[in-house]
């Protein structure tokens, strides 16, 4: 049986023209992770001691008329490679990855898995104010390709003006 929509893994990729350690500094700074994501006004962490696993953050997204607070906890971090943080109101887990190509740039893969499944909550919130869980999953992995879109260009017009 195959999982619903709503619960599989998100994905979006591209390839940036710099090295991974100029991409991680730019992806690393969490505070503009809302440049990249359509859904993201603002993420602050919680904590002191800036991007570490443990590490707490809030997150206030928008989708139209519709404004709601995330939390999420860093649960994966390898320094220049990986970050992942979980969504607890959600169940979702977002994963940023950077590769080395053999040409010298970086891949980099966004993905949203659900190690468990939805939150109840995040369910209802879905069908009741962004129109369904399936479309908003949708709408999702499209801001996902933007985003690594935009990181992209931020990485590249950031290295062409250095």
């Amino acid at each position: 049986m195959s999982a619903p929509a709503a619960d599989r893994e998100l994905r979006a990729e591209t390839v940036v023209a710099a090295r991974p350690p100029q991409v991680w500094a730019v992806l690393s700074d969490l505070d503009r992770m809302p440049e990249w994501s359509p859904e993201l006004v603002a993420m602050r962490p919680l904590l002191r001691g800036g991007l570490r696993l443990g590490q707490q953050y809030v997150g206030i997204n928008r989708r139209g008329l519709v404004v709601w607070p995330t939390r999420s906890v860093v649960t994966a971090l390898d320094v220049g490679r990986a970050v992942a943080w979980d969504t607890r109101s959600s169940g979702a887990r977002w994963v940023w990855e950077l590769e080395p190509t053999a040409d010298g740039h970086t891949r980099v893969v966004h993905r949203r898995p659900v190690p468990r499944r939805l939150t109840a909550l995040s369910g209802v919130f879905a069908t009741v104010l962004l129109g369904g869980t399936a479309g908003h999953a949708d709408e999702l992995e499209a801001g996902m390709a933007a985003s690594v879109e935009r990181l992209r260009a931020a990485v590249e017009d950031g290295a062409a003006s250095a």
